[in-house]
């Protein structure tokens, strides 16, 4: 459990890990130089529990150095991750130790969780739960809830959280993990994932923007044989993530980047056939939807090359774009 300013919520984590029906474990708290009441919190808290192993740091090294060394710490055979202002159910470590000693070819056993608000609203997130849903929804989004996970040590091998990708360093990491293990997602909330209505910095969606691009140009190198340096990149990772507003220009490389994905899909067998070309179709079909502006030539294309995407499209919205293209 990381912690850096969580007074204010750290007790309530702390309490549900402590409070667990399976007993037998070590609960690492790393402070990451607090300068709330944090440390104190943790104290009082270890000189009452001997599970509690307290790391305290003298500099502040960031999440992904700290969940690191929480890796190299950790004694026991499983890892769960958690962090300080959530709420772990009771059961959750019963379950996800039974669900990986049942099924020793699974390394890293997530969950769904909840999503709570201060003002009390709830929202289940309900996700992929076999590995091979679970790898193609990494294509387009985090389909494990960081905080949720339990995994097999001897699976993590040397992978480790990669500072060049906070704040989705998450993402990054167990989208890397992927192909060296099996994944699964118990179909049932085990957490409950604390949302804080805080305005975000531009900084900040800079960053994650940055991150997940990296992530993408990884992605298809490695599975589909796509170079960075490919004359049609950007259409190959629209594809993969909605933009809203692109020029028809930017639309018609999207279209061509969707349907060489399908190609390459078909031949080599990477997904369910069906649910990739669905994902990526759902996402062509906002893009034309959403288009900047609309063009004869454009409607022309849609209705011959971009046919097997632009018929998706409802009726009344391409009725919308037939009188926008004739303007």
């Amino acid at each position: 459990m990381p912690v850096f300013n969580a007074e204010k919520y750290l007790q309530e984590a702390i309490d549900s890990i402590l409070n667990q029906t399976f007993s037998d474990f070590e609960l690492l708290i790393l402070n990451d130089k607090s300068t709330d009441n944090s440390k104190a919190i943790i104290e009082k808290n270890a000189a009452k529990d001997p599970r509690i192993v307290f790391i305290d740091k003298v500099v502040n090294v960031g999440p992904a150095n700290l969940r690191n060394e929480g890796f190299e710490t950790a004694q026991g055979t499983f890892v769960a991750l958690m962090d300080a202002d959530d709420i772990s159910k009771p059961d959750r470590f019963a379950k996800q130790i039974d669900a990986l000693t049942q099924n020793p070819e699974i390394g890293v056993c997530a969950t769904f969780y909840t999503l709570f608000r201060e003002n009390g609203k709830r929202q289940l997130i309900s996700v992929p739960t076999q590995h091979a849903d679970i790898k193609r929804a990494f294509l387009f989004y985090n389909p494990i809830g960081n905080p949720t996970i339990m995994l097999r040590k001897e699976a993590l091998k040397d992978f480790r959280f990669d500072n060049d990708f906070v704040p989705i360093e998450d993402y990054e990491l167990w989208n890397r993990l992927l192909d060296e293990t099996t994944y699964i997602n118990l179909p049932e909330s085990l957490l409950d994932y604390r949302w804080h209505d805080t305005n975000i910095s531009q900084t900040k969606i800079d960053n994650v923007n940055r991150a997940l691009q990296k992530i993408r140009l990884a992605q298809l190198e490695k599975n589909f044989g796509i170079a960075a340096t490919h004359p049609n990149i950007n259409g190959f990772l629209n594809a993969l993530d909605f933009k809203r507003g692109l020029a028809p220009e930017a639309i018609i490389g999207t279209i061509e980047a969707a349907k060489a994905l399908f190609a390459i899909n078909n031949r080599e067998h990477l997904y369910n056939e069906k649910a990739f070309e669905k994902q990526i179709t759902q996402i062509v079909v906002r893009t034309i939807r959403k288009s900047k502006e609309y063009n004869k030539s454009f409607l022309n294309y849609l209705k011959t090359d971009g046919k097997v995407f632009y018929q998706k499209v409802k009726w009344i919205d391409r009725i919308v774009i037939m009188l926008k293209s004739l303007r």
